[in-house]
């Protein structure tokens, strides 16, 4: 009984001296590493597989993601255990990610000064003439570098507590823990079959120039009979988060906080269906859910920490009691991408349910010029681009979904629901369109 009791004693000094701080930045620590082992996929296809017939003509290609994985890693347990972020006051922290951006945007202004150099064919030595603004590059790029681990910290913090206080906290940390690595992206290219639209496989693919995409993707479709598309991306849902280098902080939050929520989804149905090729739904579902609530977690964490971004609002009308000036009326002739993005997909889906794929193909052409004379340089529209950018469909994106749903549902289901978290909770479980349409109804007080 003493040696009990002195085990006891022992264990609950322990308990009370454990330096909690460290505790939890080491359960972060583990979080990633187990992040890392249950969001990846399987890295070796069965024979006869799409994946394995896409892979054998981008093997040169193909993204190496244990080596990223790995990087990525050392650097998070790093920052986790040794970051100063934690001892800075708030106002400082928002400056020091205000410097880091700054600077960054100096870092492409480099850039683009050198390679301004060796495109001039008025410069006799571009090397000798950028010099100078290598030197400054990489001596700018080394402490860009050396900074970069406490930037993305205090940005996963300032989610986080804005997540918190959503009540997506459960014992008072957000789980899984808002985890971002500012680097390139990989490129994907997208396969859907070419009687539909659907994404029936993917790839990532290391940064391709366009020439490499096209020989890509015209190797791929003569031998699958496929239609591909090898696309860019802002983010991947990798742990932690892929997020593009750029200086502007708006789009990199908003990413992070997109690329959250697919974590966050990931131990629920509408993510652990998400490679589920037999369900489009699905897919959509979540994208769109992300899309949603990425720019809304955004836009709180720009009200709190980083008020310049907020969008202005709107003046007040002079006089309260004149009735509103009247509405313009809008230009018929002006050119509408949305629309027009719109009629293109109505009509694809027309002409591939009758079965009419070469002449779908045909249109898809004929509108990419059409496009491209209004002043949107789109380098290919097939199948694949619908599948993928069809899948994203926030308010501001419903053109390429065509008549799909979705976008405006979950818009409709984000409205209706008290919070954040009511809405997560809800559209968590939901696979298909049709349960998604019946929650609609629930939460509108209808009957499904």
């Amino acid at each position: 009984m003493k040696s009990l009791t002195g085990t006891l004693n022992h264990a609950l000094t322990c308990w009370r001296s454990l330096n909690w701080p460290l505790f939890w930045k080491l359960a972060r620590v583990l979080a990633i590493c187990a992040g890392m082992l249950v969001l990846f996929r399987a890295s070796t296809p069965p024979p006869g597989d799409l994946y394995t017939g896409v892979g054998a003509h981008a093997r040169d290609s193909l993204f190496n993601y244990v080596g990223w994985e790995l990087d990525a890693l050392v650097n998070k347990a790093f920052d986790a255990v040794f970051g100063v972020q934690a001892y800075m006051a708030e106002t400082n922290r928002s400056d020091v990610v205000r410097r880091y951006m700054t600077d960054l945007d100096e870092l492409f202004r480099l850039e683009d000064a050198i390679t301004g150099l060796y495109v001039d064919p008025a410069v006799d030595d571009p090397e000798a003439a950028s010099a100078e603004y290598r030197a400054a590059r990489e001596t700018l790029r080394a402490d860009l570098l050396n900074r970069q681990g406490t930037v993305e910290s205090i940005i996963q913090e300032q989610i986080a507590v804005v997540l918190a206080d959503e009540g997506l906290a459960f014992l008072g940390q957000v789980l899984p823990p808002v985890a971002l690595r500012f680097t390139p992206l990989p490129d994907v290219i997208i396969i859907s079959p070419r009687d539909e639209i659907r994404v029936s496989a993917s790839l990532s693919l290391e940064g391709l120039p366009a020439d490499r995409r096209e020989a890509l993707e015209t190797a791929v479709d003569a031998d699958l009979d496929v239609a591909s598309l090898v696309v860019d991306i802002g983010g991947m849902a990798l742990y932690p988060s892929m997020v593009g280098e750029t200086d502007y902080l708006g789009w990199s939050i908003e990413t992070a906080a997109h690329e959250w929520v697919h974590h966050y989804l990931f131990f629920y149905p509408l993510g652990l269906n998400y490679f589920d090729d037999t369900n489009p739904d699905t897919r959509a579902i979540n994208e769109t859910t992300a899309e949603t609530m990425g720019k809304e977690i955004a836009r709180e964490v720009f009200r709190r920490y980083y008020p310049e971004l907020v969008p202005p609002e709107p003046p007040p009308a002079v006089d309260q009691d004149s009735p509103p000036p009247p509405t313009p009326t809008p230009d018929p002739d002006a050119f509408s991408l949305s629309a027009e993005m719109h009629e293109t997909r109505i009509t694809v889906d027309d002409l591939l349910a009758e079965g009419r794929v070469q002449e779908a193909e045909a249109y898809m052409e004929e509108r990419r010029v059409f496009f491209n004379t209004n002043g949107y340089a789109i380098r290919k529209i097939n199948q694949a681009y619908f599948a993928f950018y069809g899948g994203y469909q926030s308010e501001d994106n419903f053109g390429t979904a065509g008549d799909d749903p979705i976008g405006p549902a979950v818009t409709e289901l984000r409205g209706l629901s008290a919070s954040l978290a009511d809405f997560l909770a809800t559209v968590r479980v939901i696979t298909t369109t049709e349960q998604l349409l019946a929650a609609v109804e629930t939460a509108r007080g209808e009957t499904p």
